[in-house]
């Protein structure tokens, strides 16, 4: 259960940090809004930094990553059967190994 609570502290704290973005940028839209009625000449610039964007993807990444430790050690205590973490092109987190056996 404690892997649960864990997984659930984690993406709490990734709604808050996703929230947190958001509302900053939504400020600053905001702020560029009122500027742009001033000067009505101004255009608002709808790009991120690269700098949120990466943090972002760090972010995606360690989630996915701690997404495929659960789902495998899930796997592993349930199974008897043997799984391994690799990229899928279907979204799988993980992917069960096959054994190879020799026709007879």
């Amino acid at each position: 259960m404690s892997a649960n609570s864990s997984g659930q502290g984690f993406q709490n704290k990734n709604r808050v940090a996703i929230l947190a973005e958001l509302d900053k940028e939504k400020r600053k839209l905001l702020m560029q809004n009122q500027s742009s009625t001033n000067h009505p000449g101004a255009s608002i610039a709808l790009s991120r930094p690269s700098l949120n964007k990466d943090f972002r993807d760090h972010a995606e990444q360690q989630h996915i990553a701690a997404q495929q430790k659960a789902a495998l050690q899930h796997a592993h205590a349930h199974s008897s059967g043997y799984f391994i973490t690799q990229d899928s092109a279907f979204g799988n987190l993980i992917l069960p190994v096959l054994p190879r056996l020799d026709p007879e």
